[in-house]
């Protein structure tokens, strides 16, 4: 049997945090989108180094990818709808981040082409994903999520 239904009210900077989390998983899910659309024409007026990256990533990194922002963006939907199954899609979406740029590490080929550099925006995207997880197991334990 489920509780009454009604939940704690929540502060005003949760729908900040939220909103903020979706406008974040949807920049994520349209750049997913133009990575895997990207047609063979455009792909040849990329730089060299660019098309060897695309080339050099296997299927399970791009599949990584979809599950990191695809999850993610439904988490975000369900922290704006105050649901509980927010905190488990944003863990699946942190676990998929995580997979996903790990295997620029795990894959030589990338190793290779990739500069040292490059790692910063992983690991700037980590933190965050961590973050919204991190809030939604907080809101959940506040009451704020039914």
């Amino acid at each position: 049997m489920r509780g009454s239904g009604t939940s704690r009210p929540v502060p005003a900077w949760y729908w900040l945090v939220a909103a903020a989390a979706l406008l974040f998983e949807a920049f994520g899910c349209f750049n997913y989108l133009a990575y895997v659309s990207i047609s063979p024409e455009r792909l040849a007026t990329l730089p060299l180094d660019e098309r060897v990256v695309v080339g050099a990533t296997p299927p399970w990194i791009t599949a990584a990818y979809a599950i990191a922002v695809w999850a993610g963006l439904f988490g975000a939907v369900l922290l704006l709808m105050r649901r509980r199954h927010a905190g488990l899609l944003l863990l699946v979406s942190l676990v998929a981040v995580v997979v996903q740029f790990g295997g620029v590490l795990l894959v030589p080929r990338l190793r290779e082409i990739l500069s040292p550099d490059t790692y910063t925006l992983p690991i700037v995207v980590v933190v965050i994903a961590y973050g919204f997880w991190h809030f939604a197991r907080h809101a959940g334990k506040r009451g704020w999520l039914r």
